[in-house]
């Protein structure tokens, strides 16, 4: 099923527009594949999408998986600046905080990111739906997550 629904995106982001992942999730339901969110972000990181204004795109590299057989390194999960990418919307410091709204089902990814990550100045995060909080061990630590996260929402 993965080897088809892998197919499935490649050839919707070759012969389509697709902005985002709940475009590209009601794409695949019309064509019978019914996946999660967090299947979605998996399928997306291991066939190598990239994320542009004109929308997904296929990797240019002919040494990129192109069965859906994913290496060592295609196991990792996501990193923060892919999580922020696909999801990230706006980035807030409050004091010690800081609070990172996503789209819609997206806070959670974002913050299992930010915990695999192990940024020494964030102590814990917690997420909702849409919004992520960041806890650091104080405002000067919250003011670099915040600068981090920033410069990754506007690359």
């Amino acid at each position: 099923m993965k080897f088809q629904r892998h197919s499935a995106i490649r050839e919707l982001i070759a012969h389509s527009l697709v902005s985002n992942q709940d475009e590209l999730r009601r794409k695949l339901r019309r064509r019978g594949f019914e996946v999660t969110q967090a299947t979605l972000s998996r399928d997306i990181h291991e066939l190598r999408l990239s994320k542009g204004p004109g929308g997904y795109t296929l990797p240019s590299s002919p040494s990129a998986p192109r069965n859906g057989a994913a290496g060592i390194e295609d196991d990792a999960p996501p990193s923060v600046a892919e999580m922020i990418e696909s999801f990230g919307l706006r980035v807030n410091q409050a004091m010690n905080q800081v609070v990172v709204r996503t789209a819609m089902g997206g806070a959670q990814p974002v913050a299992a990111a930010i915990d695999r990550e192990g940024w020494p100045e964030v102590v814990g995060t917690i997420a909702g739906d849409d919004t992520v909080l960041i806890i650091c061990s104080d405002p000067r630590r919250a003011s670099e997550a915040e600068a981090r996260l920033r410069a990754i929402l506007s690359s």
